[in-house]
């Protein structure tokens, strides 16, 4: 890919903005459009019950790691030097991290990626919650909460290099990678069959996987090209919603990256696929029980994802699909800590919902997004 005429006319930063911008806007709509939700996924899981959410989830899960590895076989993308891989490792960031992540989940009825596409469809609870979740992540990585994240981080690291890469521990190659995804594509068509999926939900389940190869492919092809530092990365949603907030309340001029792009890409793309299917619309909290839910869940999020490296797109997906151990670690205690959570909190309130006719959580739906 030769990206020279697009920076001689933008810069560099412009352009590696603009890219993370085309990006997040089609993750929004094909995430908006599929109701893409790995908390969705995780209930359908632990409750055994429906398989809908579940295969859009595998859908995007599999075709990110077919995708990335097909790029890394073809020789168009290199992945050695990113964080996933070759910086320090937590996995005691990664275990914990993540299962705070999937606690905070099930609380806040959705994912940091969830939270925006909700919040551009309408959603008060979706905007408040993504507000605090930011701001947590923020206090998480610079502020009052980064000695704690830092000491958590540091009881279980492992080095950066082949140690961090499952591929080469296990000698499988990128070969290897892509039959593993190929057979959770199979999973998905499975799951997709038995639940009647609409075929448009294929689509843009597999959408959301293509974007997290597209951003990897991209960020190491601008990457490659330029005279700046350019990060190879894909979709995450921890660090570039805290960095997001940063460049609101810092002064003009502050410089582009990726990031900059990104999250606002997805909220544009989110608002006009609602707005394409009619499915804009205001909703607030009905009480105070479940503001006070929502608020917990976006503070295990925010911390969670800052400790564990990334949250249910950055580590569950796009690291797992270039195959980074911590990522694998994250995305585990991510489905533990929400099975037990969804366990505890929210299978008795929908028992209660087949015995008596009074509604659940002070008169939100567990559901409920």
């Amino acid at each position: 890919m030769d990206f020279d005429s697009l920076t001689d006319f933008l810069g560099e930063k412009a352009s590696i903005a603009l890219a993370g911008l085309l990006v997040g806007l089609l993750f929004g709509i094909f995430a908006q459009r599929s109701r893409f939700c790995m908390r969705s996924a995780v209930v359908e899981f632990w409750n055994r019950h429906g398989t809908a959410k579940l295969a859009i989830w595998l859908f995007a899960f599999s075709s990110a790691l077919i995708s990335t590895q097909t790029f890394i076989s073809l020789g168009w993308l290199d992945v050695g030097q990113a964080r996933q891989l070759s910086a320090t490792g937590s996995l005691s960031g990664a275990l914990l991290g993540g299962l705070l992540f999937g606690i905070g989940m099930i609380l806040a009825r959705g994912c940091s990626s969830r939270m925006l596409v909700l919040a551009a469809n309408g959603n008060l609870r979706a905007l408040l919650t993504g507000l605090i979740f930011a701001v947590t992540a923020q206090a998480s990585l610079n502020g009052l909460l980064s000695p704690l994240r830092q000491w958590l981080a540091s009881l279980w690291t492992i080095a950066g290099g082949s140690a961090r890469d499952l591929l080469a521990t296990f000698h499988l190659g990128h070969g290897g990678g892509i039959v593993f995804g190929l057979l959770w594509l199979a999973a998905a068509i499975h799951f997709a069959r038995r639940s009647r999926l609409h075929h448009l939900e294929w689509l843009g389940g597999i959408g959301v996987g293509l974007m997290v190869a597209l951003a990897w492919l991209l960020t190491y092809q601008f990457g490659s090209q330029s005279f700046e530092i350019i990060p190879v990365q894909s979709l995450s949603f921890t660090g570039p919603s805290a960095d997001t907030l940063m460049l609101v309340l810092s002064p003009p001029g502050q410089p582009w990256d990726f990031d900059s792009g990104l999250v606002p890409g997805v909220v544009l793309g989110s608002f006009l696929a609602a707005l394409w299917g009619g499915e804009l619309k205001l909703e607030g909290f009905k009480d105070g029980h479940s503001m006070r839910r929502y608020i917990a869940g976006a503070i295990c999020m925010g911390f969670g994802g800052m400790l564990a490296g990334g949250c249910a797109v950055g580590a569950g997906v796009s690291g797992a699909a270039v195959f980074a151990l911590t990522a694998w670690i994250s995305l585990l205690g991510m489905w533990l800590g929400a099975g037990l959570t969804n366990h505890l909190f929210d299978r008795p309130a929908r028992q209660n919902l087949t015995t008596t006719p009074t509604p659940a959580l002070n008169g939100e739906s567990p559901a409920q997004p």
